[in-house]
């Protein structure tokens, strides 16, 4: 499966580099804004919409389990010394734990790396905590056994997991997200601006704060590529736990926006183009479409993106063989398609 998606977004700064500008990208000797597959499946992975539609079929990414535990198991009466040893006994069974000399605020109960727990992997944790308290006694190996082959987080069956220290334990993507950018030329600009201190009644020209953030605007293309037999692998075999996977999915990319910088710019947007592809071969990406920045030529910009886009599809088409055994199309311009079909088109 493949989705190819068009979103406009207004001045914003959705994704945010070292500088505290929005990342860029140079593209067919021309600068894009970019914003990369890391924030947006961020985004999606904790919006909503997975929240609602995924209840109880997400991980948690975390380096504080240990600190979690340490307080599971003093809430529960066990002496602090007992429980630091206990919590890290556990902790360290999901990575590297931190060798602070001198821990500040329990930071020697922290994983050095953020670890993806299952829904199973943390409900076992906090059984085993709970099991401690009871009996008043430390976990045994077997007990400490805690990591498993997720079969019930759908991000982690997604999105994938890497854990240094159990590779046996990791878990290869079924969804794989390109960094999205702009189709055509973009710059950073620079925002000025200053805020009034309210109680400061007799200064009439100065100014309480003055700042500067960068931000973009532009017409940005996704590619998204799903092996849909390993999503299903991913999740132990649950064909409908992998349609509701890609329901929400769909929902997600086509609604959900990335969170930097929202307060400032309210850049919510929705997809307004969909290119869904489905079959067996070679997955692609699109993106050669737009090496040569699109121009307004009267039609519209958006319009000439959608004629690249499907015109580099047709010709991909014509010189390979038919690169995909079925399609579906959501345009809001025409507009053509639901939300609802593609939904179905893509889960079912």
């Amino acid at each position: 499966m493949q989705l190819h998606l068009l979103t406009h977004y207004p001045p914003s700064n959705l994704n945010r580099d070292d500088t505290g500008r929005p990342k860029t990208a140079l593209v067919g000797d021309a600068t894009r804004l970019r914003v990369s597959s890391q924030s947006q499946k961020r985004a999606w992975r904790t919006s909503e919409t997975f929240a609602v539609d995924l209840a109880g079929c997400l991980g948690r990414r975390t380096r504080q389990l240990g600190k979690e535990v340490f307080k599971t198991l003093c809430a529960g009466g066990v002496s602090d010394k007992l429980a630091r040893e206990w919590a890290k006994d556990i902790a360290k069974q999901f990575g590297k734990l931190k060798s602070d000399k001198k821990p500040v605020n329990d930071s020697d109960l922290e994983i050095e790396q953020l670890a993806h727990l299952s829904p199973e992997e943390w409900e076992a944790t906090f059984a085993l905590a709970q099991a401690l308290i009871a009996r008043k006694e430390g976990p045994t190996e077997a007990e400490l056994r805690l990591l498993t082959q997720p079969r019930r987080a759908v991000d982690i069956a997604m999105f994938g997991r890497m854990l240094a220290d159990s590779p046996e334990f990791n878990m290869e993507a079924a969804v794989q997200v390109a960094h999205a950018i702009t189709v055509h030329r973009a710059a950073v600009e620079d925002d000025f601006f200053s805020a009034v201190d309210d109680l400061n009644r007799n200064d009439t020209t100065g100014a309480g704060h003055i700042g500067e953030r960068g931000y973009g605007a532009g017409l940005f293309y996704l590619y998204i590529a799903i092996n849909r037999e390993l999503l299903r692998h991913n999740l132990g075999g649950d064909e409908a736990l992998a349609e509701r996977a890609l329901a929400a999915l769909v929902q997600a990319v086509t609604r959900v926006s990335p969170t930097g910088m929202q307060n400032s710019f309210a850049s919510r947007a929705y997809a307004g183009y969909v290119l869904a592809e489905k079959g067996d071969q070679q997955p692609r990406s699109l993106s050669q479409a737009f090496l040569k920045p699109v121009h307004d030529q009267g039609e519209g910009m958006f319009t000439q993106a959608v004629t690249a886009l499907e015109t580099r599809c047709a010709n991909f088409d014509a010189v390979y063989g038919a690169c995909a055994q079925a399609r579906y199309t959501l345009n809001v311009e025409t507009p053509t398609g639901t939300l609802a079909e593609l939904i179905r088109f893509v889960a079912e």
